[in-house]
C-alpha cells in the first residue's frame, strides 16, 4: 500500500529535494497535499505531475490563476490551511515553509499525521512549546531534517545529556569566510547569495553569509534537545561534511559525516533504517577515495559579529522571537537594496537595546496570537530603524 505524503513548501529547496526521492519511488508514495506561495509555473508543473488531492496557495493572485487553470481537474485548490479537514490523514508531512509563516500550518498538520519532518527553524524558534504540545496530544513523531539537527538527533540516540561535555554545530563560513571588515563593507547581493557549498533559497543564503543561520540553529537545538546554552557552540568547518559533533565526558568525540545534499537527511528521516542511499543519491566523491582532511576552526567574531548574539539568546523567553523577526525584515531590506550588509547585525542590536525591548521579550506566549504580537512589535521597530537609516 502506498504511503501518503504532504509537503508544506513544495516549491522551495527542501520540497524540490524531496521530489527527487518521490520520483525514485513512485510506487511507494502518493502525494496528498502540497502548499506554496508563488512560483506559478512550478505549481502548475507539480499539479500535472503529482496530481495531489489538495494544493494550498497563499499568494492571492497566484491562487486565483491556478484555480482558474485547473477548474476542470479533480483537485481541491485552497488559499489557507484552515479548510483542511481533520479526516485528511497523511502518513508523512514535511514542514518546509520558510519564516514564521510556517508555524500555523505545522501545528495544523500535526493533527492529521503521525510523522512530521520539520525543516522550518523559525517555527521551532518562535513556537516550539505549541508544536511540542500538539505533537504530544496527537502522538505525532517530530523529526528535524536540517543537516545539523538531524545529525544531533542521531548522535544523541545512545547518550544522555549528562554524558555530554559539549555539542558543536558546524558552519562552512559561507562566501565571506576570510573577508576583513573593509571587504564586508563592499558586499553586494550577488556576493552574499553565492554560497560555496549549498544550493539554497535567497533568505537562507543571506543568513548563511552572516552566520545568522547558525545563531538560529543554536536556538533550535536548545529547544529540540533541551540543551543548555553553555553546552552548545559553533565551529567553522569549510568542508561542510561534518554537520554536528558531540564531545563526551568519557573522552570520546563523535560526529556525523555526509555530503552536502538534503536528500541524505530527508531520505534517512523517511525510511529510517530501511535505506540504501545510493538508490537516491549518487556520491560526488570518487569510489575508494579516502576521507579528505577535515578542517575546523573557531568563528572569527570580527568577520561574523552576529555570533555575539549567542550571549543574549536566553536573556528572556521571547528574545529568540524578536531576533528572528528583526532578522527576517533586515534580510528582505538587504535584498531590496535598502540597507548595506553590515547593517543586519547593527540594527538587530539596536532592537535588543530598545527601551521597550524587555516589555515584549519577557513575555512567555501561550498561543500564536501572542507570538504574533511580539513578532509585529519587532518587525515594526526594525522597519523604523531601516527607514531612519534611509533619511
Amino acid at each position: 500500500m502506498k504511503k501518503t505524503i504532504s509537503i508544506l513548501g513544495s516549491t522551495g529547496s527542501i520540497g524540490t529535494s524531496l521530489f527527487k526521492i518521490i520520483d525514485k519511488k513512485t510506487k511507494y508514495f502518493k502525494v496528498n497535499l502540497l502548499s506554496a506561495n508563488k512560483k506559478y509555473n512550478l505549481i502548475c508543473k507539480q499539479i500535472k505531475k503529482y496530481n495531489p488531492k489538495y494544493f494550498i496557495i497563499s499568494d492571492p493572485n497566484v491562487y486565483k490563476k491556478v484555480k482558474i487553470k485547473f477548474k476542470k481537474k479533480n483537485i481541491i485548490i485552497l488559499n489557507n490551511f484552515d479548510k483542511i479537514k481533520d479526516s485528511n490523514k497523511t502518513d508523512i508531512v514535511i514542514s518546509a515553509i520558510p519564516g514564521l509563516a510556517g508555524l500555523m500550518p505545522t501545528i495544523l498538520a500535526i493533527r492529521f499525521t503521525k510523522k512530521i519532518l520539520i525543516a522550518n527553524k523559525e517555527s521551532i524558534i518562535c513556537g516550539w512549546n505549541l508544536i511540542k504540545k500538539a505533537a504530544q496530544k496527537y502522538k505525532t513523531k517530530i523529526i528535524p531534517v536540517d543537516s545539523e539537527h538531524f545529525s544531533i538527533s542521531k548522535l544523541l540516540q545512545h547518550h544522555q545529556l549528562d554524558d555530554i561535555k559539549k555539542i558543536y554545530i558546524t558552519a562552512s563560513g559561507g562566501p565571506f569566510l576570510n573577508f576583513n571588515v573593509n571587504q564586508l563593507k563592499k558586499i553586494t547581493i550577488k556576493d552574499a547569495l553565492k554560497h560555496p557549498k549549498w544550493k539554497m533559497g535567497k533568505k537562507i543564503s543571506i543568513d548563511s553569509s552572516t552566520l545568522m543561520n547558525k545563531v538560529l540553529e543554536l536556538i533550535e537545538a536548545q529547544k529540540l534537545f533541551n540543551i543548555p546554552n553553555n553546552k552548545i557552540d559553533i565551529l567553522i568547518h569549510p568542508n561542510s561534511l561534518v554537520h554536528a559533533i558531540i564531545k563526551l565526558k568519557n573522552g570520546l568525540t563523535k560526529f556525523i559525516y555526509h555530503e552536502t545534499s538534503m536528500i541524505i537527511p530527508l531520505a534517512n528521516a523517511i525510511f529510517e533504517d530501511d535505506l540504501n542511499i545510493e538508490y537516491f543519491y549518487k556520491s560526488k566523491k570518487k569510489r575508494n577515495k579516502p576521507i579528505e582532511s577535515l578542517i575546523f576552526q573557531e568563528v572569527n567574531k570580527t568577520t561574523f559579529p552576529i555570533i555575539k548574539l549567542k550571549n543574549r539568546l536566553n536573556e528572556y523567553p521571547s528574545t529568540p522571537i524578536i531576533i528572528n523577526s528583526s532578522n527576517e525584515i533586515l534580510v528582505e531590506q538587504f535584498l531590496a537594496k535598502k540597507i548595506p550588509f553590515l547593517s543586519i547585525y547593527k540594527i538587530i542590536m539596536t532592537i535588543l537595546n530598545n527601551r521597550n525591548y524587555k516589555k515584549y521579550a519577557i513575555r512567555n506566549p501561550k498561543n500564536i496570537y501572542q507570538i504574533k504580537k511580539i513578532d509585529q512589535w519587532a518587525r515594526a521597530q526594525t522597519m523604523k530603524k531601516v527607514n531612519k537609516s534611509l533619511c
